[in-house]
């Protein structure tokens, strides 16, 4: 197996004499999707705010390779390759699909917005831009504002502007919370297809067992905060304790 490109150790946070994430190391390697499940309160969404910034621990660190991001901005873990969807999507909503992605292209690329930039580069990036939108199936909503799409092709926006940015993390933030059946195999796909790129790192909080059946090569439990199973799918969903707690007798409840 390849070194990680992401660990965790010891990571905590107290919220008052709350303690929502307690002591969790994880290592997680290139090539490999993993599925962070649990019930309500668990912990998930805040374990990936410390991962990506959003939160500072109480204690503990997040590194990546060899740099210490624990104390880094979300912005500047953005620049060293992590990547975050949220549960909401994050869009700029009153700019075109083909603007939202192009703003991302010229973020990676470090020229920013520039009044009077070199028209040939700005044809390269809007070009780029293309090759995002063909590939998560938007380019025939290049030109509608991301305020009016649906919900569905929102989120498949937001997986463009992440592949935009071209990160060697990615994480999802239970990418197909409010889309409907037609539109959820397509943001699964795009995905599936990132997973593929074995120089990537996927990170996934899911609550539908058919999401996490179909993408998870290994799944992580967190309960109360603190880690209960890290292992195989199969291994994890046939665990009595983890049956018990979250899944249901019959495996088949939302974790």
């Amino acid at each position: 197996m390849p070194d990680p490109s992401l660990v965790t150790e010891g990571l905590t946070i107290r919220f008052g004499g709350h303690v929502a994430v307690n002591n969790v190391s994880c290592a997680f390697h290139p090539g490999e999707l993993t599925v962070i499940v649990g019930p309500n309160g668990a912990g998930k969404t805040t374990y990936f705010n410390l991962i990506s910034g959003q939160l500072s621990p109480s204690e503990g660190t997040v590194r990546k390779g060899g740099t210490d991001l624990t104390r880094m901005a979300p912005s500047a873990r953005a620049r060293h390759g992590i990547g975050r969807a949220f549960q909401l999507t994050n869009l700029f909503p009153n700019l075109s699909v083909l603007e939202n992605i192009r703003l991302a292209v010229q973020a990676r690329s470090g020229h920013g917005w520039r009044m009077f930039s070199n028209v040939g580069r700005f044809s390269t990036l809007t070009q780029e831009a293309r090759h995002y939108l063909e590939a998560t199936k938007l380019s025939e909503k290049a030109d509608m504002l991301a305020a009016e799409l649906p919900h569905g092709d929102q989120r498949k926006l937001e997986v463009a502007l992440l592949m935009a940015m071209e990160p060697d993390i990615y994480m999802f933030d239970e990418p197909t919370a409010g889309m409907s059946l037609d539109h959820t195999p397509d943001v699964l796909d795009l995905i599936a297809a990132l997973k593929q790129d074995k120089t990537k790192t996927v990170l996934l909080v899911e609550h539908k067992m058919s999401v996490v059946r179909a993408l998870a090569d290994r799944i992580i439990v967190l309960h109360n905060g603190e880690l209960l199973a890290d292992g195989p799918p199969d291994e994890v969903m046939q665990s009595q304790i983890v049956r018990d707690v979250y899944l249901g007798s019959s495996g088949e409840d939302a974790a």
